[in-house]
């Protein structure tokens, strides 16, 4: 790949920059042993997998709180139990807590000082919020599906972000965990694209046979790819 092409970065979050899969199984694993039931880390993966898109499909654009909230109580019936408000407040609260990954702010340090950074994320502004203050860069640009009023693979949220970013596709590479989420619609609009494929992720998105330009196993590679020596 040509990184000296590139002027702008964006990067999925959730997933991509923050550990989302753990978060996810932890909040889940919390509730359920609450109401004395156990599942795998796999089997919670594949119920929010297949929950969170049928969350989001909806007529009615949804806050993302709202659509944790209903993947909660989703889960609750799908597992044969009732669902408290505690309960499904479980998932939306804990996420400004979820883990970054280990190599992101090192990589993000890296990379911003020579390339401008984006963030489009299917969250609401203030949960993004949390997430920052454990992230070391302020990003170029932010788009939210709160701002785009609609949930990645929508085009909309890269349209609008390549519209406040003011960039020639040709200059702009998206970088994303989810192949359903960010690299099938990438490759919809013409926009290169890196697949972060970590070891043993990819379990809470729908599979796609979407492919990217890159592949690669963490940021810290791809920072040491697209920085000149």
């Amino acid at each position: 790949m040509d990184f000296g092409r590139f002027e702008w970065l964006s990067f999925d979050c959730y997933g991509t920059l923050v550990d989302w899969e753990s978060g996810i199984c932890a909040a889940v694993g919390d509730v359920l042993r609450s109401h004395g039931m156990r599942r795998s880390r796999a089997e919670i993966l594949a119920l929010y997998a297949d929950l969170e898109p049928r969350a989001q499909d909806s007529q009615t654009f949804l806050e993302y709180r709202l659509v944790l909230r209903n993947v909660m109580g989703m889960i609750a019936s799908e597992l044969g139990f009732r669902c408290a408000g505690s309960d499904k407040d479980a998932l939306a609260d804990s996420l400004p807590a979820w883990p970054v990954f280990g190599d992101v702010n090192n990589a993000l340090d890296a990379l911003k000082a020579r390339y401008r950074l984006a963030v489009i994320s299917n969250v609401d502004d203030d949960l993004f919020a949390g997430t920052a203050r454990a992230l070391n860069v302020d990003f170029d640009v932010l788009v939210t599906a709160q701002q785009a009023r609609s949930y990645k693979p929508s085009l909309n949220n890269f349209e609008l972000a390549g519209a406040r970013m003011a960039v020639d596709k040709r200059a702009w590479l998206h970088v994303a965990e989810s192949l359903f989420h960010d690299i099938g619609p990438a490759n919809q609009l013409g926009i290169s694209s890196v697949w972060v494929n970590r070891a043993d992720r990819g379990g809470a998105t729908r599979r796609t046979d979407a492919v990217a330009d890159l592949v690669v196993p963490d940021l810290a590679t791809l920072a040491a790819a697209a920085i000149p020596a």
